[in-house]
């Protein structure tokens, strides 16, 4: 594994890390065995990073992430989760003040069972009222940093521009990086226009969501994707096009999204062990510069569309 620095934090990760979203059962039901081994073949494999959120499966996924954790050495990972989203029965609900981010802080260290969060982010922004995340969310993270509950405090966000409007009005090192979503795989990379802004702030750059939450899989897109139409129309085309060349479109999709080497890392998310490995090994493999210029030229037309989180 090729491994990299988030920003300033000293954090050094694999380039390619394991996103828990799937543990929650996010995008079908899980085997809560089959996850569990899914995050031991990460970690056995060389991914040191871990990505989690109480909202994922409305606390499944870190309650069984929690029990893939038991018993692993502390220092074989970083740890990942958030505030500010949650859910229950089938309700999605949004707390920004001080008070629930610190709560939440607190159950997730006992659901995951660990002593401390090596990087706390406040999800998904575009929900929030951005002032008060300025004014509430982050001050009250910046003190668990300075107790040691927490070592790194970061933002996630669909919505670009939230980010360095956030940014901007809170005190410098507030926030130690980013982790941004859909907006550096095969049919968006307008994450790059903002990574000079980042490197100028001593932020580091996570992406996720490789596959562009599966428009760039040989499975499709689920019913509930956002993305309109005609891209998912042409997303097919790409697939479809790796496919006549005998390539899945997913091995292109991750190869080229943990290609760029300011970005400190790429999340991925699966239950599968075997899928883990085969991420792994997809990731080491050389880019095949004619196919990604070939399926570039397919998605050209919807390049860089995006759409509303939901």
């Amino acid at each position: 594994m090729e491994y990299r620095e988030i920003g300033k934090t000293g954090m050094k990760v694999s380039n390619l890390s394991f996103g828990a979203s799937s543990l929650g059962g996010v995008f079908h039901q899980i085997k809560e065995e089959e996850g569990i081994r899914a995050v031991h073949t990460a970690i056995e494999s060389g991914i040191n990073f871990i990505d989690v959120s109480p909202y994922y499966g409305y606390l499944k996924a870190e309650t069984v992430l929690g029990k893939a954790l038991k018993g692993i050495d502390r220092n074989k990972y970083y740890l990942s989760t958030k505030v500010g989203r949650y859910g229950k029965d089938g309700v999605n609900h949004w707390d920004y003040s001080a008070q629930k981010a610190t709560e939440s802080v607190y159950e997730s260290i006992e659901r995951l069972n660990i002593d401390y969060i090596d990087l706390i982010n406040v999800h998904d922004i575009e929900f929030a009222d951005l002032d008060m995340v300025c004014n509430e969310t982050l001050p009250a993270l910046v003190e668990l940093r300075e107790k040691g509950i927490v070592k790194h405090v970061g933002i996630t966000n669909l919505t670009l521009r939230h980010f360095k409007y956030i940014i901007d009005k809170v005190p410098e090192g507030t926030v130690e990086s980013v982790l941004s979503f859909c907006h550096y795989c095969l049919n968006d990379d307008a994450l790059t226009d903002y990574i000079d802004y980042f490197e100028t702030k001593k932020i580091g750059v996570i992406n996720a969501s490789p596959f562009s939450m599966g428009l760039l899989t040989e499975r499709g897109a689920p019913n509930w994707h956002p993305a309109p139409k005609p891209l998912q129309d042409l997303c097919r085309k790409a697939v479809n096009h790796c496919k006549s060349k005998g390539v899945s479109i997913e091995q292109l999709a991750i190869k080229y999204s943990v290609s760029n080497p300011r970005i400190a890392t790429t999340l991925f998310s699966t239950t599968r062990p075997e899928a883990v490995i085969q991420n792994i090994v997809w990731v080491k493999q050389a880019l095949d510069e004619e196919l990604l210029h070939e399926v570039q030229t397919i998605l050209a037309p919807r390049f860089r569309d995006t759409w509303l989180n939901s």
